[in-house]
């Protein structure tokens, strides 16, 4: 994420963060705010401002934890989910080893993120105290076990799986899963 971002600010303006620190320094801008307000002035907004504001004001509470712990973290609540939650990821994982494909995975304070390497395809995300939703990006008629998603427009991840336990995690469900990784490489 990291990375994405500040590629995304060097792309926008032809600078570095390095450069943007410096720049931002120098105007002892007084707040983080400000700071934001400053960095819209010169046409860095959205993502491409966390880089800077980061290193500025700190880092986000996800980015300082290992991935265990925001695994941990996630599932604190419901800890009957977290099986689920390793079984999908064990079985993107095994993906990489059979020839189907490699899965980047993110871990995120709240969900946990899988990538093709060329876009995200799938979020795991605690959706309910029993169950755990796979949100997917694909394209396809909901039926059965794919259900439709109530998204904001331009939200590619319209579709999902609920899992309410890890043999729920079947040759259709996985399926489904590696259609969505197919989908978006």
């Amino acid at each position: 994420m990291l990375d994405h971002n500040t590629a995304l600010l060097a792309r926008r303006t032809g600078r570095d963060v390095t450069w943007w620190l410096a720049a931002a320094r120098a105007e002892n801008l007084p707040s983080a705010r400000a700071t934001r307000g400053w960095l819209a002035d010169h046409g860095v907004t959205g993502y491409a401002q966390n880089p800077v504001m980061w290193e500025l004001y700190g880092y986000p509470d996800y980015f300082l934890k290992d991935a265990a712990q925001l695994l941990e973290g996630q599932y604190a609540d419901r800890p009957q989910l977290r099986p689920i939650a390793d079984a999908v990821i064990e079985l993107v994982l095994g993906w990489a080893d059979d020839g189907r494909g490699a899965v980047d995975i993110s871990l995120r304070k709240t969900y946990v993120s899988l990538h093709t390497p060329r876009r995200k395809f799938a979020q795991v995300t605690p959706g309910t105290k029993t169950a755990v939703d796979i949100f997917l990006r694909l394209d396809e008629p909901a039926r059965g076990r794919l259900e439709a998603v109530k998204t904001r427009a331009q939200d590619p991840f319209t579709r999902k799986i609920r899992l309410r336990g890890p043999a729920e995690l079947d040759a259709e469900a996985a399926g489904i899963l590696l259609r969505a990784y197919r989908a978006n490489t």
